[in-house]
């Protein structure tokens, strides 16, 4: 009996106890994690202190990545996550625009819990200053970003610094830093005996007793051999974190440059351009220059100092305070803003014999020099900050005792508007800070970026296509004045687009600050937008921004809406939309300018109204080419002249009859003579000046291809849709049948009617992103409210 209980405490027969084996099994696993982590985790190795040889090297290899500063990294972190693409806002009748397309994805977005997405007016007034950084003289500064409310000033930095440290501390933004490495053996031989701290030896004492305690293999080294090794130097971090070539006396470093790195850009840059003064100009900080200084003079040779140096990556790490302070403006002051190591010190002074050679003391700015330090909101203690920074930012020092400290840091700060009252008591200040205004968006697609990103990507398949486009643009419209002399000079008779945008040009505006020209302007006043303009208007945009519908304001209105009109059996639409901002309550809807919505509603119908029409059309692509490249070749010569089009081949007898046979299709009903010569001469000009001579000759293009045959195509597309609607308008059996798609009753209808509803039906989903179930609501919508009649 004892057998079987005992067999049956043993697992398997093996005589181990169920907890022996889970003990067993258990160490098992902690070794092999642990082994695993051994051969895994490496970081620690690029942290390791390099001789200044090796850091010589580096140099070589790569001057410009370790001859940076704090101003010149951080340019290179944006440049490395911000994609440029630089090209005209709509190549129409040379009218360019003056905006670069950045793509801030990556640096504000990607890998964000709390994603930031900047329009384009506010991403080309943030990456204009950060060039600026690489000009030289930005440390007399501090960058604050100013905005209301609700804007994301605080997302917006935080994504920022971190995106900053993860450069950093990356290969590519790499930077070092000094560490000496003082030989106590060689500085014994120059300077005599070093005496021992009753602590050291104490510390010494325990670790003998210690050793004779524990069992020795003949292969071991002796402990206390080990320890005098690893002893066998006193090991002093620069905390100003100073660039290592800077210990280099400042009259030899153009010499030693020269020598270094061979003649390319980058070495002319270096000896000739602002940017790069500091690297000729600055100095150590006290601490590392006292420690030259006493090493030069007892070891008298610069190459035996050089070996006691060494250097490390500068790590960053915002949450220990290292290369990064960020500060609310509930954190308390420090009582002791000094730093130093009374340890370290008295090694220091025993090495040297004299405490008053080498004093190693600093401020807790030291922590950021050679980085950022930030101010989140400027309130509370955070004033005292502010104020404290006067002197920091204007003289770039600052006093520790008697010794003056040097601080080469990029200050940030957020401020609101009523914030600004804090600094009235110093108008010195004032020329020391840069503001860049944060308001609220006014970019239509980077406001539909907020809510997808807020509410989830899924809410887009309950909407129409446009009306959540439109639910972005209400909202923007409380943000922008609905005054602009700039476009009153511009456009002189607004009536003109009313099926495009409201009479005070508020939806152009949107989308002249989102980067398009629209295609619904004429050409009169496409010439008319140049440069000058185009920035007398985006420069109107810096007031607009700061009043209205605040960022959270319109998450909490969306969240109203989608909440009360979201319903799986079908989607969200514009009647929808109105209804809802028509009975919203009185305050916020006071931010809405009188009939905008209207507006709005007459934009969206013409515009659903052209997308039926696109959809429902049948395009004779040959008659139509045929017809354009005719054009072309019948407008470069004489009227009444019999010529071989040099496109088609065909014989083309050039009259008036056959040139206003195709204009019909390319311009409005009933144009005047002048009208059409100016037209003509248009079209020829552009073929001259361009078509001809640069996209055929020299890029090669076949005239299809080129800018002067897509816009007479399009005209030529826009003018015959305008017809395609009428069979249908008061045809009763096409509304029936629209309503029957995709049900038993839809076979019943005639097949010609099936053929063009199936025809519309697939053309709206492939085109326009309507679902089958969107499309039949949105053609019903159209045929209706009889706008084919009411656009005609």
């Amino acid at each position: 009996m004892e057998k079987n209980d005992s067999a049956m405490d043993s697992p398997r027969g093996t005589g181990a106890t169920v907890e022996q084996v889970a003990g067993a099994s258990s160490i098992q696993s902690v070794d092999d994690t642990l082994a695993l982590l051994d051969r895994e985790i490496s970081n620690w190795e690029r942290f390791k202190p390099v001789p200044f040889e090796t850091y010589l090297k580096f140099l070589t290899q790569n001057p410009s990545q370790v001859l940076r500063n704090i101003f010149q990294t951080f340019h290179d972190m944006i440049k490395s996550y911000v994609e440029e693409t630089r090209e005209e806002l709509e190549d129409r009748k040379d009218s360019r625009m003056i905006f670069t397309k950045y793509d801030c994805t990556k640096l504000f977005s990607e890998g964000s819990v709390n994603p930031y997405f900047p329009d384009m007016l506010f991403a080309n007034r943030f990456m204009k200053q950060m060039e600026y950084l690489r000009h030289g003289a930005q440390q007399n500064r501090i960058y604050v970003f100013y905005g209301p409310h609700g804007c994301g000033k605080s997302t917006f930095l935080n994504n920022l610094l971190k995106k900053f440290q993860i450069y950093a501390n990356s290969e590519e933004g790499r930077r070092y830093e000094i560490v000496w490495r003082l030989n106590i053996k060689d500085l014994q031989d120059k300077g005599g005996i070093i005496p021992v701290s009753t602590f050291e030896k104490l510390i010494q004492y325990v670790e003998q007793e210690d050793e004779h305690r524990a069992p020795k293999h003949d292969d071991e080294p002796d402990a206390l051999t080990v320890h005098s090794r690893e002893r066998d130097y006193i090991e002093i971090p620069c905390l100003a974190h100073d660039n290592p070539f800077l210990i280099i006396p400042a009259e030899q470093r153009r010499k030693v440059l020269d020598g270094l790195i061979k003649n390319d850009e980058f070495k002319w840059r270096l000896f000739t351009e602002k940017e790069y003064e500091w690297v000729f100009r600055e100095d150590v900080c006290t601490v590392c220059a006292s420690i030259y200084s006493s090493l030069l003079e007892r070891l008298g040779n610069p190459v035996d100092v050089f070996k006691m140096l060494y250097v490390r990556p500068y790590y960053f790490n915002r949450r220990i305070g290292t290369g990064i302070s960020v500060f609310n403006p509930g954190d308390r002051p420090l009582k002791q803003n000094i730093i130093s190591n009374r340890m370290l010190q008295s090694r220091i002074s025993s090495l040297f014999q004299d405490s008053n050679i080498v004093n190693y003391i600093y401020s807790n700015f030291s922590r950021v020099n050679n980085g950022i330090y930030a101010l989140m909101d400027i309130k509370s203690n955070n004033v005292e900050r502010m104020v404290e920074l006067h002197n920091v930012i204007s003289e770039g020092v600052y006093k520790v005792e008697n010794v003056e400290e040097r601080v080469d840091a990029l200050f940030f700060a957020l401020m609101n508007p009523e914030d600004k009252r804090n600094l009235r008591d110093f108008p010195s200040f004032d020329d020391r800070i840069q503001y860049i205004d944060i308001p609220y968006v006014l970019d239509v697609k980077t406001e539909v970026k907020i809510y997808l990103n807020i509410f989830g990507r899924h809410i887009e398949a309950s909407f129409l296509p446009m009306v959540l486009d439109n639910f972005a643009r209400i909202i923007i419209c409380s943000r922008i004045g609905q005054k602009s002399p700039a476009l009153e000079e511009w456009i002189k008779d607004p009536k003109k687009y009313q099926n495009f945008c409201d009479e005070n040009l508020m939806l152009l505006k949107m989308e002249l600050y989102s980067g398009n020209i629209p295609k619904w302007l004429d050409n009169d006043d496409v010439r008319a937008l140049d440069k000058k303009r185009m920035k007398t208007i985006i420069a109107e945009s810096e007031v607009y921004g700061k009043e209205g519908f605040s960022g959270r304001d319109a998450i909490k209105i969306f969240d109203q809406f989608y909440s009360k009109y979201a319903r799986e059996d079908r989607p969200i639409n514009m009647v929808d939309l109105c209804t809802f901002f028509t009975k919203l309550d009185v305050l916020p809807k006071k931010n809405l300018p009188a009939g905008f919505l209207f507006s709005l509603l007459r934009m969206y119908d013409y515009s659903v109204l052209q997308q039926v029409k696109e959809s429902l059309y049948y395009y004779n692509e040959k008659q139509i080419a045929r017809d354009i490249k005719n054009y072309i070749s019948a407008i470069t010569n004489e009227l009444d002249s019999v010529v071989n089009c040099i496109f088609t081949k065909e014989e083309i007898h050039v009259t008036e009859a056959f040139l206003e046979s195709i204009e019909n299709r390319l311009l409005p009903e009933n144009m005047v003579v002048e009208r059409r010569r100016q037209f003509r001469n248009d079209v020829l000009k552009e073929y001259t000046t361009r078509t001809l001579t640069q996209e055929i000759m020299i890029d090669g293009k076949d005239v299809t291809e080129t800018r002067l045959f897509e816009s007479l195509h399009e005209r030529y597309v826009h003018n015959l849709k305008k017809q395609v609607l009428e069979p249908f308008i008061d045809n009763e059996n096409f509304r029936n049948a629209i309503k029957d798609f995709d049900t038993e009753k839809f076979k019943t209808h005639d097949k010609r009617i099936k053929k063009d509803v199936t025809f519309l039906i697939d053309n709206l989903a492939s085109k326009f992103g309507y679902s089958s179930q969107g499309a039949n609501e949105v053609c019903i919508y159209v045929i209706d409210n009889d706008l084919a009649k009411r656009f005609k």
